[in-house]
């Protein structure tokens, strides 16, 4: 009997539009549209640290692109309005009655959003093996060389420079280094 409680249900958006979908939701529920139906709007997302140029950066991409979560009582009008709202494609499943998430995967989908990116784990390798880059810190700074082994624990690369006409391996952070 799915629709006399309030649950979270997806909605499919196009992709690259689930912003816009929120927006207009929390407009609506602003506007009372939905007759207190509908209580919140989520676009999932988790925050990803990259590095670029020696600089630490954080960026939040969609977790689950192409989908917007809505906490919502389906009676009435309230499946037609989000189903025909700008941008959505429907519910997921695509069926006549919506199928609501269960409890254990919004509190996993949720967690994930809430999550605090962990530096070490979310930190993406910002170089690829024969990659040239000049070393930016350390006793060798201004030395030009070739990545020739990432490692992505410890995050860390091995990088052949030209010292007084002879290769010499530097292991070096991934901040220590640039690509050229």
């Amino acid at each position: 009997m799915a629709g006399f409680e309030m649950a979270w249900y997806v909605l499919r958006a196009i992709s690259g539009k689930e912003n816009k979908v929120k927006e207009y939701i929390d407009a609506e529920i602003k506007l009372n549209a939905f007759q207190g139906n509908v209580s919140q709007v989520l676009v999932p997302t988790e925050k990803i640290v990259q590095v670029h140029n020696g600089k630490r950066t954080v960026k939040e991409r969609n977790y689950l692109p192409g989908y917007v979560l809505v906490e919502a009582k389906l009676v009435g009008e309230i499946t037609h309005m989000l189903r025909n709202t700008p941008n959505v494609l429907g519910f997921l499943p695509d069926t006549n009655d919506p199928t609501p998430l269960r409890e254990s995967e919004v509190n996993r989908i949720l967690g994930k959003a809430d999550e605090e990116p962990d530096v070490n784990e979310a930190l993406t390798v910002p170089f690829v093996i024969g990659d040239s880059v000049k070393v930016t810190e350390g006793p060798f700074s201004g030395f030009s060389g070739t990545v020739e082994k990432i490692d992505d624990e410890k995050k860390k690369v091995t990088v052949t420079v030209k010292v007084f006409g002879r290769s010499t391996g530097l292991d070096l952070g991934f901040m220590q280094v640039e690509k050229e």
